[in-house]
């Protein structure tokens, strides 16, 4: 795929090339072995984190085997496959159900190869700050075209965590909005319908995103996670403490590990500024920067709740209040999850498997047709210029004039490199006008050529605008879809037999880009 870098790539395909940076290789059952036995004998509190699970599920009002499968996470015995990301609007875009659902089936897997209780839960960073990553969606129109749909900027630029976020009356304009892009189906009364539950004025940000995953996929056991919820922090409010106690310690041990993989030709994700900072900000409402973190050291023991990790803190958070084996990444998050050995060695947390999530672009019967049909190479679409389809329309120029063309211009240069050739033997001067004369007569042949292009062009009409949909569909404004066309757009397309597609289709198998037809 077009703009995957060589961490990803090499994660599965050389993995031994970063092995330094990582608890294990994911493709071999020994790692699998090794990290379920750190994450069983790592003392943690799970009958306070099954609690925890259980109040959140009741406040969304989550039923079944959601419910059930959080129970399990009691049992010390019990492992987790996580994934997550923040609280995108109308469930973000759809990598959201690609990650959720490899980690659905790498549980099962797990459990069924290793005799182990393997649970998959989503965890919603619900914390960060950054509004303008989550107040937006992006969907498809009736002509292919990419339409953003969002809620107002902040009032203020306080940075309030997005979990303290309240949705108001405004989130009917953004449905009303979404309403009008989204292209008419069978499917769009009730999949607005389901929105407008799930996003209903009075609910937060987090607690919409939550609902809207577990009426999707919490029948298939997935456990939905607000990272935020103050209940569970005091089951890091040691790790809070460390952290403030030891400034610039974890910036230092990643920024060295960012160090080691640039110097293997890699990138490091995550730069660190402030090497004598501390990876946790302070919780008054607003999330701010810790600036004397060690006059707050007994205060992140008693009170944790009044505390928020940082990026570089935030799995090792995951990963001590999760019984964590696996994590399932997008190929960004491999790149700074790799520079964190150092840190998880030096909190005692056990650092988990990555495993890359599922990475796929929904074509439709159509666009599959046009791409057999022209033998048009998926990646080709990328290219935001119109390269492609000139080449490909130039094919359907009739043999003849193509080759009438190509036998002009050898014509012209066999004839007139003659020409060019003896005309200095009469005047030596004619050399420059007999070159100049070539070069006219085979620009104008070349525009000749390019006319015929634009013949093919108008004659075959049909073909440009199929060109065109496809590439908006698998390629929008050249982007990736996973990263850009928000799920919802394909739940209007194909309800709610699109989860029920992904699920019988995308193998579970790293370093391949799937193509999936529906």
């Amino acid at each position: 795929m077009p703009g995957i870098k060589r961490l990803a790539s090499d994660y599965v395909f050389a993995f031994d090339g970063l092995e330094p940076f990582f608890s294990g290789n994911p493709t071999e059952r020994s790692a699998w072995v090794s990290a379920i036995a750190r994450t069983q004998s790592h003392p943690r509190r799970s009958a306070e984190l099954a609690a925890v699970v259980r109040a959140q599920q009741q406040r969304r009002g989550a039923t079944g085997a959601t419910v059930a499968a959080g129970a399990k996470l009691a049992d010390a015995r019990t492992v987790a496959i996580v994934t997550g990301q923040q609280a995108g609007l109308f469930g973000g875009p759809l990598y959201t159900i690609l990650k959720a659902i490899t980690a659905i089936k790498l549980a099962e897997q797990v459990t069924r190869e290793h005799g182990v209780t393997a649970v998959p839960v989503f965890w919603i960073e619900s914390e960060d700050h950054d509004w303008d990553e989550v107040r937006s969606c992006s969907v498809l129109d009736a002509e292919m075209g990419l339409k953003s749909v969002a809620l107002p900027e902040r009032p203020s630029d306080d940075p309030v965590p997005v979990a303290a976020v309240t949705l108001d009356d405004r989130i009917h304009a953004a449905l009303d909005e979404l309403r009008q892009f989204l292209p008419p189906t069978e499917f769009r009364d009730a999949l607005l319908d389901q929105l407008h539950t799930a996003y209903a004025p009075g609910t937060g940000m987090a607690d919409a995103f939550g609902r809207l995953l577990e009426q999707l996929l919490g029948d298939r056991g997935l456990v939905v996670y607000d990272a935020s919820d103050p209940a569970a922090k005091p089951l890091v409010g040691d790790l809070f403490a460390r952290e403030l106690s030891m400034p610039g310690e974890t910036a230092k041990l990643a920024a060295a590990a960012g160090a080691d993989l640039t110097a293997r030709g890699y990138h490091a994700q995550v730069q660190t500024a402030d090497v004598n900072g501390v990876s946790l900000f302070r919780l008054d409402g607003a999330r701010r920067p810790i600036q004397q973190p060690s006059n707050l050291v007994r205060e992140a023991a008693d009170r944790p709740a009044g505390f928020s990790p940082g990026v570089l803190l935030r799995p090792l958070v995951q990963d001590t209040v999760l019984p964590t084996v696996c994590y399932v990444a997008g190929p960004n998050e491999l790149a700074y999850l790799g520079q964190l050995r150092g840190v998880y060695e030096r909190f005692g947390v056990p650092m988990p498997l990555m495993y890359s999530r599922a990475t796929a672009t929904i074509l439709d019967s159509a666009a599959m047709r046009f791409l057999a049909k022209y033998n048009v190479p998926f990646d080709a679409l990328a290219p935001q210029d119109d390269s492609t389809l000139n080449e490909l329309l130039r094919t359907q120029i009739p043999p003849e004039v193509d080759e009438a063309l190509a036998a002009a211009g050898r014509a012209i240069e066999e004839r007139m490199s003659r020409v060019v050739s003896v005309v200095p033997a009469l005047d030596p001067t004619l050399e420059g006008a007999a070159k100049n004369t070539l070069s006219r007569m085979q620009h104008d042949l070349e525009n000749l050529q390019g006319k015929t292009i634009q013949a093919a062009k108008r004659r075959n009409d049909t073909l440009r605008r199929q060109f065109q949909r496809t590439r908006a569909l698998a390629f929008p404004n050249g982007h990736a879809q996973e990263r850009t066309v928000a799920f919802v757009w394909f739940l209007n397309q194909y309800g709610e037999a699109f989860v029920d597609k992904l699920w019988q289709e995308l193998p579970l198998e790293m370093g391949t880009h799937w193509v999936v037809t529906i």
